[in-house]
């Protein structure tokens, strides 16, 4: 650069948004940090900072958790090998474990359910599985048989083609839950994340791992929270684990597994549907199609044969075609505006859908190759903290700047505008970042966060990203 270089005002504003984002990921892990900072080692803690900077810079979802890849980042590119070995030091230490970042995600949540709590907004715990598929792995430790999505999606029938092999295929890979914080409307906050296997000395069940989460949630939020279920959690068993911890759910229940009805018979639920002209009709958005769709809906009391709690039957239909949802509940209801909450909830679902393939499309979760379990856990732990810090900036004080970031770092033609551009985002901070190099400052000892940031209060950090981003707007 010339000595006689003077920068110009974009230029200004683009050093002090860089450092801003920067600082705020700091403050955003200064919990962690400080927990963390009485069990290892200070330049460890340091490189749990970076470590998460550099995933979020390395934008290659095929060697997205490589530790070659990410020693680059963390280090430079002609230091490669000693940020390597910095990281694997990290995930290898034995003086801290994946647990230390589930219960810094579960305070995080905590935080998020106050605030909706403050605004008197429903709340609403996405569950949902998925896998991380490893079809040519057959050494790393903890591999588990699963069915794969990837391969039923690659073989599904299309006109013009042959008639694909019907039936599961089934590779090595390793099972996920994912636990998601919602309100009625804005972006989601993630809660927790799990992984397993059936096979080996920590073999485990995914029902166990479910049961053990829900009674955390349930110990921790009671009733404050709506449990949210897709299909594979519906029926007698799981039925029993809520009704025993009395938590208020709402699964989609299977249109043939049979319920008592007002009149006490055994029915299957789209037989009391049937004939039933819909009671209410409303416009609802389906995100997965980014259309609006006219759905009607019914509801109905029922009952479980095996339990006496009662229970609603939320019928709603949408397109002419397409199965009607049967959404089975606890939470009473008696008018439409109850029925169109359960609806309205079941919808906000899409969410943890769209976090499991941002996951594994953008943060690369399916490229880890760690050989041990817990090593692979931290790691992917550390990932996941990418994908809540990126969350974090979705936020309604962070609007304007956002939109400035985009425009700067990640400009795009088109009419279509996602709702949580996500993917966007992550690409506009990387650019940014490595134009400014203002990340590695997190580097250095001076880099984390204040005795004031470890104890919770970025308030300053709220009112300095107001104060920017209303001079990027002027």
């Amino acid at each position: 650069m010339s000595p006689n270089y003077a920068p110009s005002s974009d230029d200004l504003q683009a050093s002090q948004v860089a450092h801003y984002l920067a600082q705020r990921l700091a403050f955003y892990l200064a919990p962690l940090l400080s927990a963390a900072d009485d069990q290892l080692d200070r330049r460890l803690v340091v490189t749990m900072l970076v470590s998460v900077a550099a995933i979020i810079m390395l934008r290659n979802s095929s060697r997205a958790l490589l530790l070659s890849e990410l020693g680059a980042y963390i280090a430079s590119p002609q230091h490669a090998p000693a940020g390597t070995k910095r990281l694997a030091k990290l995930i290898h230490s034995s003086k801290w474990s994946a647990q230390l970042i589930h219960t810094f995600l579960w305070g995080h949540a905590d935080q998020r359910l106050l605030e909706l709590e403050q605004a008197a907004s429903s709340a609403y715990l996405l569950w949902d599985e998925s896998v991380i598929e490893k079809p040519e792995s057959n050494k790393i430790a903890g591999l588990s048989p699963v069915r794969s999505s990837q391969a039923a999606r690659l073989t599904r029938p299309r006109p013009g083609y042959y008639q694909p092999p019907k039936g599961k295929i089934i590779v090595a890979g390793i099972p996920w839950l994912m636990l998601l914080l919602v309100g009625p409307q804005g972006a989601p906050r993630l809660a927790a994340m799990r992984w397993w296997t059936t096979r080996g000395e920590h073999k485990t069940s995914g029902r166990e791992v479910a049961t053990k989460m829900l009674k955390d949630a349930a110990q921790s939020w009671g009733r404050r929270v709506i449990h949210v279920f897709d299909r594979g959690y519906a029926g007698a068993p799981w039925l029993a684990q809520l009704v025993a911890q009395e938590v208020r759910f709402v699964v989609r229940w299977n249109a043939h597994y049979r319920l008592l009805d007002a009149a006490g018979n055994l029915r299957q639920p789209w037989e009391m549907a049937r004939g039933k002209r819909s009671q209410y009709h409303r416009a609802i958005w389906d995100s997965g199609h980014r259309c609006w769709r006219k759905a009607g809906l019914i509801f109905m009391a029922v009952q479980h044969p095996d339990h006496a709690t009662p229970l609603w039957l939320v019928v709603c239909r949408g397109v002419k075609g397409q199965p009607p949802w049967y959404l089975l509940t606890n939470c009473p209801v008696s008018n439409e505006q109850d029925a169109w909450q359960i609806v309205f909830g079941y919808v906000r679902r899409w969410q943890i859908e769209m976090g499991f393939r941002y996951c594994k499309s953008e943060l690369g979760f399916e490229s880890v190759r760690t050989w041990d379990e817990d090593s692979r856990e931290k790691l992917l732990m550390l990932a996941s903290l990418c994908y809540g810090y990126l969350l974090g900036l979705l936020a309604d004080e962070m609007a304007q700047l956002c939109e400035w970031l985009l425009r700067y770092g990640c400009p795009r033609t088109g009419r279509r505008r996602a709702a949580l551009p996500l993917y966007r985002l992550r690409e506009a901070l990387m650019w940014l970042w490595q134009e400014w190099r203002w990340w590695p400052a997190v580097r250095r000892r001076r880099g984390l966060p204040s005795a004031a940031a470890r104890s919770g209060s970025n308030a300053a950090l709220v009112i300095e990203g107001e104060v920017l981003a209303r001079r990027l707007q002027s």
